[in-house]
C-alpha cells in the first residue's frame, strides 16, 4: 500500500473480496501519494504487513489469490488525447498511479502540477540507467520508442516548455538512432533535442542531468520546477501514454534481472510478483552466489527473502557473491569528498549519524545528498557511509513527522 515517496494509500477492499485486473484496491486522500490496483483478477486472500524490500520497513499490503483468468475491468480509453485538458491529463496521470520509474518514485501528477508562480521552459527526457548492470531504460527505448515520444507529447501539452531534451547515454548508439529516427519522422519536433552525454555514473541523477545539460543547480531542499524544469524517465512517460491514451493503470513495468544468473534478461512484470519467481524464469541462480539485490550495486538494498514482491520502484534484481567486509576507522583520506558529485562531506555526515546527532547533519548539507552511494564505493576503510546517511535521513524525516502531528 505503500509504493510512492508520498502518503500510503489504505485498502479499498477487504478479504473475500473478488477484483479484476486494473482495479484500484488502495487510495489515500493526500495530495503527495498513488493509488495502487490490482495486477491480476482474483480474490482478496488476505491483508497483512510485510516488510517492505525496498526500504526494509514494515508496511501493509493486500495479498490476491489469483483466478486465473486474469479478467480486466474496463479501461477508458480515449481515441484523440489532443482534446483533454490539462487538467484532464493529470486526473488520469493520478487515477493510474504513475510515479517515477526511475527510482524516486515521486508521484507523477504532483510533479505535472505547476505553480502559477513558476515557468517551465525545459522538460529532460532521462534515458540514461540509474545504475550500472541495470538495461531497463534501453530496453524500453528500442521496444516502445514510439509509446515514450507519444507520451512526451502529453507531458508537453501539460507544461507548454520551450525545450525539451532527451539524454542518453553514449554507449547505447542504437537507442539514440532509433529514438533520433522517431523523431525525424514526427510533425512539430523542432523542440526536441537529443543530447548524447559520456557514460558516467551518476550522470541519470536528476541534478547531474540538469548540471550537464543546462548549468543549473537545483537549489537545496528545493524542486527541479524551481529552476524551471521537469525531469522525467523514459518509462515513466511511457506509462502515462498508456494511462492517458488507454486508460490502463500502473500495473507492471520491465526488470532487469542479471548479475550471477544464468540467463540474464529484461522481463515485463506484473507489480507483485515474487521475486525468486523472476530468477527461476532467468535459469535460476549460478554458481556459489548468495545475496540479492534489489536495484543497482551502488544504492540497492540487499533482500534475504525471494518471496518478497516486485514494487513500482523495483528497476533491477542483481544477484552476487556477497563478501563480508570488516568496517575500520576513517583514515582521514578524503576520498569519497572527491568523488561526491554534490561536493558534501559524507564522513562528517556519517560520523554524526553513528553518534546520533542528526540534526548536525542538516548543517552539513544532507538534504542535497541523493543517495547515489561513490562515497561507500571508494572507501578504504569499507565504511557504509551511504548507510549511516540513510539512516540519518530516515530519523530527521521521523522528527519532522512527529513534529507536525
Amino acid at each position: 500500500m505503500s509504493q510512492n515517496l508520498g502518503a500510503p494509500c489504505q485498502p479499498l477492499v477487504k478479504k473475500g473480496d473478488r477484483v479484476l485486473t486494473g482495479q484500484k484496491i488502495g487510495d489515500s486522500e493526500e495530495f503527495i501519494s498513488a493509488p495502487v490496483h490490482a495486477t491480476l483478477s482474483g480474490e482478496i486472500s488476505d491483508i497483512i504487513t510485510l516488510i517492505d524490500p525496498s526500504t526494509d520497513r514494515h508496511k501493509q499490503a493486500i495479498v490476491i489469490t489469483s483466478d486465473g483468468k486474469d479478467e480486466w475491468v474496463k479501461l477508458n480509453a480515449v481515441t484523440n488525447p489532443d482534446e483533454l485538458s490539462a487538467e484532464e491529463i493529470i486526473k488520469r496521470i493520478r487515477e493510474a498511479g504513475i510515479v517515477g520509474m526511475g527510482g524516486a518514485v515521486f508521484p507523477s501528477h504532483a510533479k505535472l502540477t505547476i505553480p502559477d508562480s513558476v515557468f517551465i521552459d525545459t522538460i529532460i527526457l532521462n534515458g540514461c540507467e540509474c545504475e550500472p548492470y541495470i538495461t531497463t531504460d534501453h530496453r524500453a527505448m528500442l521496444e516502445y520508442g514510439d509509446k515514450i515520444l507519444s507520451g512526451l507529447n502529453i507531458v508537453k501539452k501539460v507544461v507548454a516548455p520551450d525545450n525539451i531534451y532527451i539524454a542518453i547515454e553514449d554507449n547505447k548508439s542504437d537507442a539514440i538512432e532509433h529514438m533520433d529516427g522517431l523523431i525525424a519522422s514526427m510533425d512539430d519536433n523542432d523542440c526536441f533535442k537529443i543530447a548524447p552525454l559520456k557514460t558516467r555514473y551518476p550522470i541519470g541523477a536528476r541534478e547531474m542531468l540538469i548540471k550537464v545539460l543546462l548549468g543549473r543547480e537545483v537549489p537545496i531542499n528545493g524542486r527541479a520546477c524551481d529552476i524551471g524544469v521537469i525531469v522525467h524517465n523514459v518509462s515513466t512517460v511511457k506509462a502515462i501514454y498508456d494511462a492517458v491514451v488507454k486508460g490502463k493503470p500502473f500495473i507492471e513495468r520491465v526488470v532487469t534481472v542479471t548479475g550471477a544468473i544464468r540467463n540474464p534478461k529484461n522481463l515485463l512484470v506484473r507489480l507483485g510478483t515474487p521475486l525468486g519467481d523472476l530468477l527461476d524464469y532467468c535459469g535460476g541462480i549460478e554458481g556459489e552466489a548468495v545475496e540479492i539485490i534489489i536495484g543497482g550495486p551502488m544504492t540497492g538494498v540487499s533482500q534475504p527473502n525471494p518471496g518478497a514482491p516486485v514494487t513500482k520502484g523495483t528497476s533491477c534484481l542483481l544477484v552476487k557473491e556477497s563478501k563480508p567486509a570488516k568496517e575500520q576507522d576513517c583514515i582521514r583520506c578524503g576520498r569519497c569528498i572527491e568523488v561526491c558529485p554534490m561536493r558534501l562531506e559524507p564522513s562528517m555526515l556519517a560520523r554524526y549519524a553513528r553518534a546520533g546527532r542528526y540534526d548536525d547533519c542538516r548543517r552539513y548539507y544532507i538534504d542535497d545528498c541523493f543517495n547515489c552511494g561513490c562515497c561507500a564505493y571508494v572507501c578504504p576503510s569499507n565504511i557504509p557511509l551511504l548507510q549511516y546517511i540513510r539512516t540519518a535521513k530516515a530519523e530527521l524525516a521521523r522528527k519532522a513527522d512527529s513534529a507536525t502531528e
